[in-house]
């Protein structure tokens, strides 16, 4: 049995992934921004459920769950950062304060709760972190810039927190979702106030009036609850784990499209060097 603290777990993934959990026989930490949506999950599961409130970017908050958890389960063997939310806008239309926003949930609310469970970890050598991401981090869909942009920076500091502890005993992963049928096109989707008409056959496209996804979408969250959980249970976990058949498929074409370029622009990459040949 392993403690698992979860961010988000109100709806969609989070939820699926904190019910699997549970189900599975493992304590979880079962947190939102307000409580009373994630009691529910913990009454099937009296002993091993403590629902908490949590705002990620709430530095009190944090710490306060995180004390919970340790007197409650003896400490957190695994983290994941599932909260957070979509931000649709041409670049220019984005309001300065929706984008910090964003960042302070998407990114900074992360790095504030990887920062508040690496000492037990540490202390245990042992423990795994799970960074929910997305394969708009790979695929930066026009009228996605800024959270493109917020899950990039989550895959970045991902990648360095993996070398940084694997010496260490504790493993990190990014999970790439594709598109599941959760709120995150519907409720959890914000937007830019006023949109620009130059843009309107970019990302005016994907403004929520005009997009039809929701409710449509190929991923069943309970199968990616699953597939995390065997992602956590491994004992060689991957650095990255794309989810569905849509973010494989995107993932594959970018990693081929920027194959080609780089082969394409061989030459002058290489020209650049002290002494290189000018070609």
């Amino acid at each position: 049995m392993t403690t698992w603290l979860i961010t988000g777990c109100s709806t969609g993934l989070g939820r699926a992934l904190a019910q699997t959990v549970l189900a599975n026989g493992h304590n979880a930490v079962v947190t939102a921004r307000n409580v009373t949506a994630v009691e529910d999950i913990a009454v099937a599961y009296p002993d091993t459920a403590l629902p908490l409130q949590l705002d990620v970017t709430n530095t009190a908050e944090i710490s306060a769950v995180v004390e919970q958890a340790r007197a409650r389960f003896g400490g957190i063997d695994v983290l994941v950062n599932n909260a957070g939310y979509g931000y649709r806008a041409a670049v220019e239309e984005a309001d300065d304060a929706d984008i910090r926003q964003l960042f302070d949930t998407n990114f900074f609310g992360a790095v504030s709760m990887i920062k508040a469970v690496l000492p037990g970890m540490r202390a245990n050598r042992a423990g795994s972190i799970l960074n929910i991401s997305s394969i708009g981090a790979r695929i930066s869909p026009a009228g996605s810039g800024y959270y493109s942009a917020s899950k990039a920076a989550l895959e970045g500091l991902s990648g360095s927190l993996h070398k940084e502890l694997k010496p260490l005993g504790i493993s990190v992963t990014v999970i790439e979702p594709g598109a599941f049928r959760t709120d995150f096109a519907g409720r959890s989707l914000t937007q830019s106030a006023t949109p620009i008409g130059d843009y309107a056959e970019t990302a005016g496209k994907r403004r929520k009036e005009n997009d039809t996804m929701h409710g449509t979408q190929p991923g069943d969250p309970a199968k990616a609850a699953e597939a995390i959980l065997a992602v956590a249970e491994s004992p060689n976990p991957p650095a990255l784990m794309v989810l569905g058949n849509d973010a494989f498929d995107l993932f594959a074409a970018v990693a081929q499209a920027e194959r080609t370029q780089l082969d394409q622009w061989r030459d002058v990459s290489l020209s650049t060097g002290i002494g290189a040949d000018q070609r």
